[in-house]
């Protein structure tokens, strides 16, 4: 009989959750056509609500790409260090051959090589 009332109020429950809800109007904000508005001031305020959308949205792009371009440039640091270390590694290879080849040259020839 416990188990059957708990089923019960399981299930109703389970149909409350899922009820649908009353739906209310909600202002999305957005570029609004002020022409069809009859009053000034119902123009003005809508005008407005246009401008303050427009504000706010060129604010977070400009946000959004100046976090980009701060992302861009540490990522060109560190290309930059990398190929300062790889070009400093490639000019001291070069330098170790050369002297490899100046230590060749200044060698006595072997005595094989002089009959």
């Amino acid at each position: 009989m416990l188990l059957r009332n708990a089923g019960i109020c399981f299930a109703m429950l389970l149909l409350a959750a899922l009820a649908p809800l009353p739906l209310r109007a909600q202002d999305v904000p957005g570029i609004e056509i002020c022409t069809v508005e009859k009053t000034m001031e119902r123009r003005t305020s809508c005008l407005q609500s246009n401008v303050d959308f427009l504000q706010k949205t060129i604010a977070k792009l400009a946000l959004d790409h100046q976090q980009k371009l701060d992302a861009a440039n540490r990522q060109i640091d560190a290309l930059k260090s990398s190929l300062a270390k790889t070009l400093g590694e490639v000019q001291a290879a070069q330098a170790k051959t050369a002297e490899d080849l100046k230590k060749k040259q200044d060698a006595p020839p072997p005595k094989d090589a002089a009959k």
